[in-house]
């Protein structure tokens, strides 16, 4: 009877080194876990190709549908920004007046907007962010390659390593093994759906709203949010605040600023922060509370990437949890009601 509560406590502390070695090794974790997640969702058309076509022709093709799907969200948000930003050029005297103004109001208020600038924005702190920004840059660059590359490899080996699994002599090892893989997948797949669906709904009212109250760039904005949305948290943040900045100089009463930003962080909110953790929380089996802590917890260790990957983690590992019956208890405890086609999976 004592053996219960000292593998739990085991599988705690383990969870715990776990989560110190992820943040202290996430650049060499992070690529992995992209990776998988990616094979995961392409697997199915890789699969469907390979048995029509040689496999390194299907393998081809496969990575060309991913690079190809990364380069429209990216463009996306490029074309958005780039229109934005062109208007924001062209306008920039209205800007320039909205400053001096509120400089001017801070100053009557005892705040110096001039000594502050002079403190904290000069010469050093440019070349430091612009050093930053390369950095990153180049950080992200190769993220992505090293990526691509697991990509590429694990491919290759899907078929290998599920005959490998087969073949082990533990049974019941093999066993959680395939099955956690094959329902890993599924409510990947699901996860991007919804995640899809969410997004879409968010575009459309974002450009709808803008477009009702004459928010210039109302495509844009909604385009913007449709790409942004895929990362929670931070991405509707971006989509909320530049359309708020737009406004600032469109239109000429505070009130209406203020409105632009309560509506559009209603938008967000209603759709980030309710319908979707509810829906992928009934779709996923994974408790909407679990859904936000993920976000947090992972955005936490690996910044932005963890924003986007952090709940497919949790669905993996709450997934694994169920197989075996000595763990169990951690998907009974932080998951849902299991979807019926996912619960087929299961022996």
């Amino acid at each position: 009877m004592a053996a219960g509560p000292e593998l739990k406590i085991i599988a705690i502390l383990a969870a715990v080194a776990m989560s110190a070695a992820a943040y202290q090794a996430g650049s060499v974790f992070a690529p992995l876990v992209l990776a998988l997640f990616i094979i995961a969702i392409v697997w199915p058309m890789q699969a469907w190709l390979q048995s029509r076509m040689p496999r390194l022709v299907a393998l081809a093709i496969t990575l060309i549908v991913i690079v190809a799907v990364c380069l429209v969200f990216g463009s996306l948000v490029v074309w958005g920004f780039s229109r934005v930003g062109r208007a924001v050029v062209l306008d920039a005297a209205r800007y320039q007046l909205l400053y001096d103004n509120l400089v001017t109001w801070l100053d009557g208020h005892g705040i110096s907007v001039a000594g502050l600038w002079a403190e904290h924005f000069n010469v050093g702190w440019a070349l430091r962010a612009a050093q930053r920004v390369t950095g990153r840059i180049n950080t992200t660059l190769t993220f992505w390659l090293i990526t691509l590359t697991y990509v590429i490899l694990a491919l290759l080996e899907v078929d290998v390593t599920r005959r490998k699994i087969e073949a082990l002599g533990n049974r019941d090892a093999a066993r959680v093994l395939l099955d956690g893989c094959a329902a890993t997948a599924v409510k990947f797949r699901k996860y991007m759906l919804v995640r899809t669906q969410m997004s879409a709904m968010t575009g459309l009212l974002v450009g709808a709203f803008a477009w009702i109250t004459g928010l210039q760039f109302a495509v844009e904005w909604g385009v913007i949010a449709f790409a942004l949305n895929y990362i929670p948290f931070i991405g509707p943040f971006i989509a909320t605040l530049f359309p708020t900045l737009l406004a600032m100089t469109q239109f000429h009463s505070w009130q209406a600023v203020l409105g632009t930003f309560i509506c559009l962080n209603i938008i967000q909110f209603v759709i980030g922060s309710y319908l979707e953790p509810r829906l992928s929380g009934s779709v996923l089996s994974i408790s909407p509370f679990v859904v936000l802590f993920a976000i947090f917890f992972w955005t936490f260790l690996w910044g932005l990437f963890g924003t986007f990957i952090g709940v497919p983690i949790t669905l993996a590992i709450l997934t694994f949890c169920g197989q075996h019956p000595s763990s169990r208890w951690v998907a009974d405890l932080f998951g849902g009601s299991a979807p019926r086609d996912v619960e087929e999976i299961k022996p």
